[in-house]
């Protein structure tokens, strides 16, 4: 894998909803569950740095015109923009969730 060119910032609001994603899988299934999905997760970030255009472009049309691209890892997305040299992960939600509806009421986070 080449070397990273790309910073990776997890946004406070991404660092809550992964800390919030382990204390889930934590009182779920235990320490090893919450390490494996958390870093599940944090390896396919990790990519980004390598590879910030790899996400998928969002179906969500306002998400997509404010240059966002998704991530998803497991049942997990993560919606992020590249601005620059640095890749800013704004959110990590369930696949399942409303995601598009929690990035526009957080757009300016």
């Amino acid at each position: 894998m080449p070397a990273p060119t790309y910073k990776l910032e997890l946004l406070t609001p991404a660092q809550r909803e992964l800390e919030e994603i382990a204390h889930v899988y934590l009182e779920l299934a235990g320490a090893d569950s919450a390490r494996n999905i958390t870093g599940q997760i944090f390896d396919s970030l990790e990519r980004l740095q390598t590879y910030p255009l790899s996400g998928s472009l969002p179906r969500d049309r306002w998400l997509r015109e404010a240059g966002y691209r998704l991530v998803i890892s497991g049942k997990f997305v993560a919606a992020y923009r590249l601005l620059g040299d640095t890749v800013f992960v704004y959110h990590i939600a369930h696949g399942a969730s409303d995601y598009p509806t929690l990035m526009k009421d957080h757009s300016h986070a």
